[in-house]
C-alpha cells in the first residue's frame, strides 16, 4: 500500500473517538455474584479520574457516559467542569428505568399510568441532566416487557411506548438526539417491548430525525448478521452508534472482540465502507461493559485496542480491488481481499500512531508503569464502593 494511503489510515486512527462508560469502573458482576475489587471509585468523579487515565493511555477516549442515578450528583455542571480539569468531557446521558421495585410490570409500558408518570419524569430528568453537562446524547434501554402470554396487551404496550418515546424527544434540544437501544430477550422471556432493531427503527421514523438506532454488539441471537443491520440503518441514515461488548450466547458485557473478533472487523468494515467513520456522520462509538473478573481501567484500555484493531484492518481493505472483484462476479477473489486485510497484524501500524499523539505505544504497559492500582487502593480506602450487590 502507498505510504500516502497508510497515512490516510493513520490520520483517520487518529481522529477515532471511543466513549467509555461509567459503570464499568464500579463493581459489577452477574445476578449471581459481584466479586469486589480494590480501589474502586466511590463517586461519579472518581469514575470521571479513571475515564481520564483510559482517554490519557489510549488517546481516543475523550468522553465518559454516566448512568443515572448511578452517578447522580449535587452539581452536574460541577462535574462536567472536572471532567473538562482532568482532559475530557461528559457524554451520552443514560436513565435506569429498570431498577425501582415499581419497575416491576414494566416502566414506560406498565399498565399503571402512575408508574409510566414516573418513569417519563425521569427521562425528562436526564434531559435536563443534559442540558447542564453539556451531553448531546440520550441514550435509551428499556428492560420492558413481558413473560406470559396474556399478562399484558402487546399492542397497547406499544401504544405506551410510543407516548413516552414522543414526550422525551419532543424535550430535546436542537442540537441533542436520542439513540434507541433494543435487546432480544432478558429480564422479559416471553415478549420483550423493543425486541430488535426493526423495532427501535419503526419507533425512530416515527419520532423524527433526531431519533436513531443504538445497536448493542451483544444485544442478538447466536448467528445474528449485525453488519448487515449496520448497512441498513446506515442506509436508511438511522444508525445512531454502538454499544460495543461481547457475548458468546446472549446477553454481553465481556470485552468487546473478545468472543468474535472477526465479526468486530466486518462491522467495522460496513462503518469504513459507508464513510461512517467521519466526524459529519455523526456515529457515537461508546462502550458498554461490565466487567466482573478483571481489573476495570486495563480492560477498559484493552476493549479500545480491540477497536482501534478492527478499524485499522478494516481501513487496510483495498476498496479499488474489492469493488472490481465484486463487479466482476468474483467470489473467491473478493473474498480475498477482505482476508487479506483482515490477516493482517495492525499492531505496529497503531504504536505508530499512539506515538504520533504523543503516548506510551503500549498502553497496557504503560498502565502497570503508572503505578495507578496501587495508588488508588490506598486513596480509595473507606466510603462505599460504587457497583450494585448480587
Amino acid at each position: 500500500m502507498a505510504a500516502t494511503t497508510i497515512e490516510t489510515v493513520k490520520s483517520a486512527l487518529r481522529a477515532q473517538q471511543i466513549e467509555t462508560p461509567s459503570w464499568a469502573y464500579g463493581n459489577s458482576g452477574t445476578r449471581f455474584k459481584v466479586f469486589a475489587q480494590e480501589g474502586i471509585p466511590r463517586n461519579a468523579y472518581e469514575k470521571v479520574d479513571d475515564a481520564a487515565l483510559v482517554h490519557k493511555l489510549t488517546g481516543v477516549a475523550p468522553s465518559v457516559a454516566l448512568h443515572i442515578p448511578w452517578d447522580k450528583v449535587d452539581d452536574y455542571a460541577d462535574l462536567a467542569a472536572h471532567a473538562k480539569n482532568a482532559g475530557i468531557r461528559l457524554g451520552a446521558i443514560n436513565p435506569n428505568v429498570f431498577q425501582d421495585d415499581d419497575y416491576r410490570l414494566g416502566s414506560v409500558c406498565n399498565p399503571d399510568p402512575a408508574v409510566r408518570r414516573k418513569a417519563l419524569a425521569h427521562l425528562l430528568e436526564c434531559v435536563d441532566i443534559m442540558d447542564a453537562t453539556g451531553s448531546s446524547i440520550l441514550s435509551l434501554w428499556f428492560a420492558d416487557g413481558i413473560n406470559y402470554p396474556g399478562q399484558d396487551s402487546l399492542r397497547a404496550r406499544q401504544d405506551r411506548l410510543a407516548e413516552a418515546l414522543s414526550a422525551a424527544y419532543d424535550r430535546l434540544g436542537a442540537d441533542q438526539r436520542m439513540l434507541v437501544e433494543y435487546k432480544f430477550f432478558e429480564p422479559a422471556f416471553y415478549a420483550t417491548d423493543i425486541p430488535d432493531w426493526g423495532t427501535s427503527y419503526a419507533h425512530c421514523v416515527t419520532l423524527g430525525e433526531r431519533a436513531q438506532v443504538l445497536v448493542d454488539t451483544g444485544h442478538h441471537a447466536p448467528g445474528t448478521n449485525i453488519e448487515f443491520i449496520v448497512a441498513f440503518l446506515l442506509r436508511q441514515g438511522k444508525l445512531g452508534g454502538f454499544h460495543f461488548n461481547s457475548r458468546f450466547y446472549a446477553d454481553d458485557d465481556l470485552m468487546v472482540g473478545a468472543a468474535d473478533p472477526f465479526q468486530l472487523f466486518r462491522i467495522m468494515l460496513e462503518i469504513v465502507q459507508a464513510g461512517a467513520l467521519e466526524e459529519s456522520a455523526n456515529i457515537a462509538f461508546m462502550l458498554d461493559q461490565c466487567h466482573n473478573l478483571e481489573p476495570k481501567v486495563p480492560a477498559m484500555v484493552r476493549s479500545i485496542m480491540n477497536v482501534q484493531e478492527a478499524t485499522a484492518k478494516a481501513l487496510l481493505v483495498d476498496a479499488d480491488a474489492l469493488a472490481a472483484a465484486q463487479r466482476e462476479g468474483d467470489v473467491l477473489g473478493a473474498n480475498a481481499v477482505v482476508m487479506d486485510a483482515y490477516n493482517n497484524d495492525v499492531r505496529p501500524l497503531l504504536a505508530e500512531v499512539r506515538e504520533d499523539l504523543g503516548i506510551d505505544p503500549d498502553p497496557i504497559a504503560a498502565y502497570r508503569r503508572s503505578g495507578h492500582a496501587e495508588r488508588v487502593r490506598e486513596e480509595r480506602r473507606g466510603g462505599q464502593a460504587a457497583g450494585w450487590g448480587a
